[in-house]
């Protein structure tokens, strides 16, 4: 089954580990095989992963975007998530469901989990500033 992505106009996107930029104009794109997508919105660049879980997510996004360096990512991955539930135990649920994914060699939808941790990480952020 072909996926139909809208670009807006100068909105970037990976496909199969390319990185495609629209022109100044809307246009539609239709994918007719199984590849890597990834749409910018979703993309996190190296220097915003300035929090733990944002880290993850960056480590995630590298398994899924460079498969040739997937040990390398797959360790710092496992580092991070260790440090993490270290540091914050209430993490575990969300980051075993993220780990089973991985496991499973669905970097896609790990990262969909990611985002549900990075809200979190967010939520405990806002009310340790609400009690300090």
């Amino acid at each position: 089954m072909a996926l139909k992505i809208t670009l807006k106009p100068h909105e970037r996107m990976i496909i199969g580990g390319a990185v495609v930029s629209n022109g100044d104009a809307r246009c539609c794109l239709i994918i007719e095989n199984n590849v890597l997508i990834l749409r910018e919105r979703d993309i996190l660049s190296e220097k915003k992963a300035n929090t733990p879980c944002t880290r993850i997510y960056f480590a995630i996004q590298l398994m899924y975007v460079d498969e040739k360096n997937l040990v390398l990512h797959h360790t710092l991955y496992w580092k991070l998530v260790t440090d993490v539930v270290k540091a914050a135990p209430s993490t575990f649920g969300i980051i075993k469901q993220i780990n089973e994914l991985i496991l499973r060699g669905e970097y896609y939808q790990a990262l969909k989990k990611a985002k549900k941790l990075i809200e979190y990480e967010q939520e405990v952020m806002n009310r340790v500033r609400k009690s300090a």
